[in-house]
């Protein structure tokens, strides 16, 4: 399947919406390499993401996503899947839009909420209140909705988005 990947495919949506599991499943699944822009931006940094958070800012680690992604998007077909608020950035959205096949993961805010409060390591959550980070998830959504193919999802078996996204894109 990899022979008919013609160019990469970006996951995007909000925090804990399956990015990172579904885009591994999905790049085996096509036989291609997986590459998560948090990790990529971590190791170019030298820190985790929330440290950059902490000690640089947000400022500083969207222009690094900027950069790392600008790296990642002409390279050869792969699956990548980038930070929650990656596809916010109008320019980064126009590089993406215009160099691959973006798709949207879209559960539920519901669920979202439940797999944030299972995690501490998502530096814009951990300050936020429910209400605060559903104001954010309809701030962002309006971004995510152009991305290329939107895919709805819940906590079904991972597999089912990937069969879905396969079935989109043609493959």
């Amino acid at each position: 399947m990899a022979d008919s990947l013609a160019r990469p495919i970006v996951l995007v949506g909000f925090m804990a919406a399956g990015k990172s599991k579904i885009g591994r499943l999905l790049a085996a699944r096509l036989g291609v390499a997986f590459v998560d822009s948090d990790a990529e931006i971590e190791r170019e940094l030298g820190a985790p993401v929330a440290e950059i958070f902490r000690t640089s800012g947000e400022g500083a680690f969207r222009e690094a996503e900027r950069r790392v992604i600008a790296r990642l998007v002409p390279g050869p077909p792969q699956v990548i899947s980038v930070g929650g608020g990656a596809f916010v950035d109008a320019d980064t959205r126009r590089t993406l839009n215009a160099a691959a096949d973006t798709v949207w993961l879209d559960p539920p805010f519901d669920l979202i909420a439940e797999r944030l409060a299972r995690s501490a390591s998502r530096p814009l959550a951990a300050s936020r209140s429910r209400e605060e980070l559903r104001q954010l998830w309809e701030e962002r959504r309006p971004s995510y909705a152009e991305a290329h193919i939107r895919i709805e999802t819940t906590d079904e078996d991972p597999q089912r988005a990937v069969g879905r996204i396969l079935e989109r894109l043609g493959l």
